[in-house]
């Protein structure tokens, strides 16, 4: 099943316009390939891009969202971000991290479909302060969705995965950003519901952003 799984994500790479992917590609989609495979059960309107160009100074793996697609980017040529981000991974733990990774992105691309991406930014003076708390908690719903994949799929892996986002979220953090995540990834240290993760992330992420406000 697994090869089956590998060979769909490999093969919507190459035919993305990748003629040939690079290691570290390879290694980033068999590792997502999981979770690109349930997306792509679930039917959403999901692309994987693979920039061709030098990426440096760009996120190794992002979405974006063009004409009612989601587009699964991966930008790691002549990216050093890309090796820094393989370098930091839990030992042991390494497909599951890019599991996370792509349920993050995935998570993204589902609030996007549904219509529920942001949410209205008032036209005044603290608009951009408005705009930015709105994008943090976007980024704390996906990476909440990461976790929940995780207790989902490999819950004895959950506190390895926990500890290794914890760090990654603490790793150059700028209190208030849109990546400042971890009063939700903290919240979510005991774990999440088993019966229902995802149901128990989503009630985690509402009362964390209701205290956040």
């Amino acid at each position: 099943m697994r090869q089956a799984i590998t060979a769909w994500a490999l093969a919507a790479a190459a035919s993305a316009g990748a003629a040939e992917l690079t290691p570290t590609e390879t290694l980033w989609l068999r590792g997502a390939a999981p979770v690109l495979a349930a997306a792509e059960a679930r039917g959403l309107p999901l692309d994987i891009v693979v920039q061709p160009q030098p990426a440096g100074g760009l996120a190794p793996l992002a979405l974006g969202f063009v004409d009612g697609r989601c587009k699964f980017v991966l930008s790691m040529r002549s990216n050093p971000e890309a090796e820094a981000t393989l370098e930091r991974l839990p030992a042991g733990h390494e497909n599951a991290a890019f599991e996370l990774m792509a349920a993050h992105e995935i998570a993204h691309c589902e609030r996007h479909v549904q219509g529920a991406w942001h949410g209205p930014v008032a036209a005044s003076a603290d608009a951009q302060r408005q705009a930015m708390a709105a994008e943090r908690r976007e980024e704390a719903w996906a990476d909440l969705a990461g976790l929940a994949w995780i207790q989902a799929r490999r819950p004895a892996e959950y506190a390895a995965l926990h500890a290794w986002l914890v760090a990654e979220r603490r790793r150059e953090r700028v209190p208030g950003s849109e990546h400042d995540t971890l009063d939700w990834v903290d919240a979510a240290a005991g774990g999440l519901d088993t019966a229902a993760p995802a149901a128990a992330a989503a009630a985690l992420w509402a009362r964390v952003a209701a205290a956040a406000r």
